[in-house]
């Protein structure tokens, strides 16, 4: 009975079953955009790497990720021996060979 307040009343909801899947609509689209943009072309990528180090064989010649590069000379299951000098090897690890390089670039170089 206070005059100089007004009563509240609730607006009454209007909410169907798009109401929740538009809430969530913005949320959707970056993940989205996400998996388009950065999942997927890492997962390409990786593909790519995966093929490239089952493919070595001995006498293609490589570059390591620390910018070495070499000649194959000995394929195991893990571990690939590499020439970097004249009767110089080093063993390293399949997953550090970055790239396979055409014949005769050690050649030229």
């Amino acid at each position: 009975m206070n005059v100089l307040i007004s009563n509240a009343y609730a607006q009454t909801a209007a909410a169907g079953p798009m109401d929740g899947v538009m809430q969530f609509l913005p949320i959707i689209l970056m993940f989205v955009a996400l998996y388009f943009f950065m999942i997927r072309p890492q997962q390409k990528k990786a593909k790519e790497h995966r093929a490239l180090l089952e493919a070595l064989g001995k006498g293609d010649e490589v570059l390591m990720q620390s910018g070495i590069m070499g000649r194959i000379t000995k394929v195991a299951e893990d571990f690939v021996t590499v020439e970097i000098a004249e009767k110089v090897e080093i063993q390293v690890q399949k997953p550090a060979i970055a790239a396979v390089l055409p014949k005769g670039t050690l050649k030229n170089i």
